[in-house]
């Protein structure tokens, strides 16, 4: 059963699909949210949701076709931005990372039934999203992009700072409406197999 998608799951994969771009473009609306270049959004939020809600195959999924469908082209990055030319882009790496924070997210809650790992799952997602998106970064201004004067990689996590209130606090609205989510409706009929099947 799991080689091939039910139409639910191709359903949810693309509900988050679609949540992730919006959460890619807060800074359309409130463009003074970008700070060192790195847009504040809300994609990573869904993205753990993708794994915590979806499980980690079908997070991943939903993670990979975001991913995919913005490098083709479709204005799915921040500042609605997409192509193959963003896998040059500093901020890259925080769009790879979360793919495996889906996966990870997904493992850890695994038959899980307490709130407690879900919120655990949602920092370990976020913390592979800054470690991974941070040092891409620091890469892609030592070797391709025009580096700030003075960028060091102390600078690099410095900038990260701005987003990581926000972040954290993200981390343990995600885990908590995963887990209420799962309690409410993913333990209930069609929805079963998803947490299951992670």
């Amino acid at each position: 059963m799991k080689g091939k998608l039910k139409t639910i799951e191709i359903t949810l994969i693309s509900l988050f699909v679609v949540l992730i771009a919006i959460g890619a473009n807060i800074t359309t609306i409130a463009p003074f949210l970008i700070v060192g270049g790195v847009p504040i959004t809300l994609q990573t939020f869904f993205a753990i949701l993708a794994g915590l809600i979806l499980g980690s195959r079908l997070g991943v999924m939903a993670t990979t076709v975001y991913m995919i469908g913005g490098l083709i082209g479709l204005p799915l990055f921040a500042q609605f931005r997409g192509g193959i030319a963003a896998l040059f882009f500093p901020t890259f790496g925080f769009i790879l990372s979360f793919i495996l924070a889906a996966f990870v997210c997904g493992k850890i809650v695994k038959n899980k039934k307490t709130v407690t790992p879900y919120i655990i799952a949602a920092l370990v997602g976020t913390a592979i999203n800054y470690v991974v998106g941070t040092n891409w970064m620091y890469f892609a201004y030592l070797n391709w992009a025009q580096a700030p004067e003075g960028f060091s990689y102390g600078m690099a996590w410095l900038w990260m700072i701005a987003p990581l209130p926000k972040d954290i606090i993200l981390a343990f609205v995600a885990g908590i409406i995963a887990h209420r989510m799962h309690v409410s409706v993913l333990t209930k009929g069609q929805f079963q197999h998803l947490r299951t099947g992670a």
